[in-house]
């Protein structure tokens, strides 16, 4: 039902910033809560940050709060990643998921039923 295509990754130096773009197609977009998700090599798929479906209820993971800040623009069927501060650690892999509305914004990625394809994010000098 929802087809998602994430861009914006690449190659940043540390301290550095980047905007990841998550485009969706789907009749019923706007009722989806969306999140983004990270795996770096050898490590298992994390959670980053989650957005409810009218964006005014947000999460992110302790280890991206106050750097990483999560948007949506529904007329667009946009999500976006603003990531600040880059860090090596920040490496990785970045997926867009989402999920049909609900009241809750889970961190697991077994909650979301549909996935983009991923782009890189390599934070290094």
């Amino acid at each position: 039902q929802v087809q998602l295509v994430e861009s914006g990754g690449g190659l940043v130096q540390p301290g550095g910033s980047l905007r990841l773009s998550c485009a969706a197609s789907g009749r019923t977009f706007s009722t989806y809560d969306m999140g983004w998700f990270r795996q770096a090599p050898g490590k298992e798929r994390m959670f980053v940050a989650a957005i409810n479906w009218g964006g005014g209820r947000k999460v992110s993971s302790d280890s991206v709060t106050g750097r990483f800040t999560i948007s949506r623009d529904s007329a667009k069927n946009t999500v976006y990643l603003q990531m600040n501060s880059l860090k090596p650690e920040d490496t990785a892999v970045y997926y867009c998921a989402a999920k049909q509305a609900g009241a809750r914004l889970p961190r697991l990625p077994g909650e979301y039923g549909y996935w983009g394809q991923g782009t890189q994010v390599t934070v290094s000098s």
